[in-house]
């Protein structure tokens, strides 16, 4: 019989430090953004002292506000994570938050430099990696700084003289203070370009619209806090030969003059579409919203044939509140899809569901909304509160729902939406199989956590022992190694492989919870999926 061995130990707890406990927690989850070319670049995150300088504000963000239901600032993630599951959740643990917050208030030193965690090793110019196309602006943009909308049309010629196929489309404005949103279309090459030559500045005014009759399915966007994934194998967009991508620009309303030069990365798919991605538009433009009040609209849309859903994008401007969006299927089922309870205008997504989420023909989703139209919303642009009507601009209103989807086939619902190419067991997705991976699989295991494809490493369709397992053929710890490990709530302090038997040793280190000396020990069979005392 071949068994895991767990002994978990209680130890008193170390003085904390940045090399060994906060770098880990800092690059994995806030540097991403908080670096230079990216949303939060006005406050990097990217070494000790710019993590030393900023930590009285990570305190103040990390912690959940009952204004927000709980949730707190930082990692910004909108939607609730109890109600449905996204690729690229951001969200601390309570144990990571609170190893923060000690390391502040013990007066946040810096510890060893050379045992610092790694930092993730981060693509320039793009979120996702390395574009097989880079189209950019011809010219700087020059934005009036007169407190009005500014809704610019700019084409891009794509010069494809064959059929292009599109693995993903990712818009990166120049100026991100200016930019507030874009969105992306595809229309045969030239078919805009009477429209630009009327406009005397570089692209046209597009308020609206993109001014056109030629209009196709929105390919792409941006938004503050929008994700952009590649589609998976075999799925993905198609645009015909000799096309321009064209894309219209919100500029936000500025005080003062600004200019742009915004680009797009294009990634193309190495075979052909089989599956072309759809999309619905889900909108109502019949509503007003009464000052001094907060208004509910509900919507159904039905779905008359089996469909996949790979992504959804609820949208609405200052007023609203929160949503909720499920489908209710033929016998009443009832499939969460996705809510929001706290709704931020400057912070949107379209949001992917780990796997394809099958609903079925005859169903109908159902949506609402809520908007506050009184003065107790900080966000409300009238000053005392006013009638809005749905619009465009930044103070009217929209009901606004994209939907991307494709007709359901066998199967679909194991279609994994995130990367294919991850490294089997990277479960905490840093882009290094290292101890952390180990740390994190065990608890998973211990507290019967979702299977993930990285966490699944042996790729039998379940989470157990022989994931760790697996794990050793990838994975060798020297002491050198250990010395690394960073003391977060479950740790690995050491760990060996003898034939088949594995032994992880880890330290618990919290130092606000109550701490005592105990062990456990766990003997599981490599056959079974329970753990069990003994």
């Amino acid at each position: 019989m071949k068994y895991l061995l767990i002994c978990v130990l209680l130890h008193p707890v170390f003085a904390l430090n940045y090399s060994e406990d906060i770098s880990p927690i800092i690059y994995n989850n806030c540097t991403t953004c908080h670096r230079s070319g990216e949303i939060a670049s006005f406050l990097p995150l990217t070494n000790y002292g710019e993590v030393f300088n900023n930590r009285n504000w990570i305190a103040y963000a990390i912690v959940g506000d009952e204004s927000r239901h709980g949730d707190p600032i930082m990692p910004p993630w909108p939607p609730d994570r109890e109600y449905s599951t996204f690729i690229g959740e951001r969200y601390l643990t309570e144990d990571e938050i609170h190893i923060i917050l000690d390391w502040i208030e013990e007066g946040a030193s810096q510890g060893d430099p050379e045992l610092e965690y790694p930092m993730p090793d981060f693509p320039e110019g793009s979120a996702i990696g390395e574009p097989d196309l880079i189209l950019e602006m011809d010219e700087t943009f020059y934005i009036e700084g007169n407190n009005q909308d500014n809704y610019r049309c700019f084409i891009f010629p794509l010069d494809n003289e064959e059929e292009a196929s599109i693995s993903a489309i990712e818009f990166r404005p120049g100026n991100r203070e200016a930019v507030h949103h874009a969105i992306i279309t595809y229309i045969p090459a030239g078919a805009a370009d009477i429209v630009d030559n009327q406009d005397p500045s570089y692209g046209y005014e597009c308020y609206g619209g993109f001014g056109l009759n030629t209009i196709t399915d929105l390919i792409g966007g941006y938004a503050p806090g929008l994700s952009v994934l590649e589609y998976p194998e075999g799925i993905g967009r198609t645009i015909p030969a000799n096309s321009d991508i064209i894309v219209q620009v919100h500029y936000a309303p500025l005080i003062d003059d600004a200019e742009d030069l915004s680009s797009i990365n294009i990634f193309y798919k190495d075979e052909a579409i089989e599956r072309e991605i759809n999309q619905e538009i889900f909108d109502y433009w019949g509503f007003y919203l009464l000052p001094d009040q907060e208004t509910t609209i509900t919507r159904t849309l039905y779905i008359d044939e089996t469909v996949s859903m790979v992504n959804i994008l609820p949208h609405c401007h200052l007023l609203g509140k929160s949503w909720e969006i499920y489908a209710t299927t033929p016998s009443s089922e009832i499939i969460p899809i996705i809510r929001i309870n706290q709704w931020d205008f400057d912070w949107q997504s379209f949001y992917y569901p780990e796997y394809l989420l099958k609903i079925p023909a005859g169903s109908t989703i159902t949506a609402t909304c809520i908007y506050d139209n009184t003065s107790n919303n900080p966000d409300n642009p009238n000053d005392p509160p006013a009638l809005v009507i749905p619009g465009q601009g930044t103070t009217d209103e929209m009901f606004f729902i994209p939907i991307e989807f494709i007709p359901y086939q066998e199967g679909d619902e194991n279609i994994y939406l995130g990367n294919e190419d991850m490294l089997l067991g990277d479960v905490n997705g840093d882009g290094t199989l290292n101890v952390l991976d180990v740390v994190q699989l065990v608890n998973m295991i211990l507290s019967g956590g979702d299977i993930s494809p990285a966490s699944d490493v042996n790729g039998d369709g379940a989470l157990n022992v022989l994931d760790i397992v697996s794990i050793k053929k990838e994975l060798s710890v020297t002491p050198s190694d250990v010395c690394k490990i960073p003391r977060m709530i479950k740790t690995i302090k050491a760990i060996e492989i003898l034939g088949t038997v594995v032994y992880v040793r880890y330290l618990i280190c919290l130092k606000r919870s109550t701490l005592v000396t105990a062990a456990a020990r766990f003997v599981v069979s490599l056959s079974g999926d329970n753990l069990s005392p003994k």
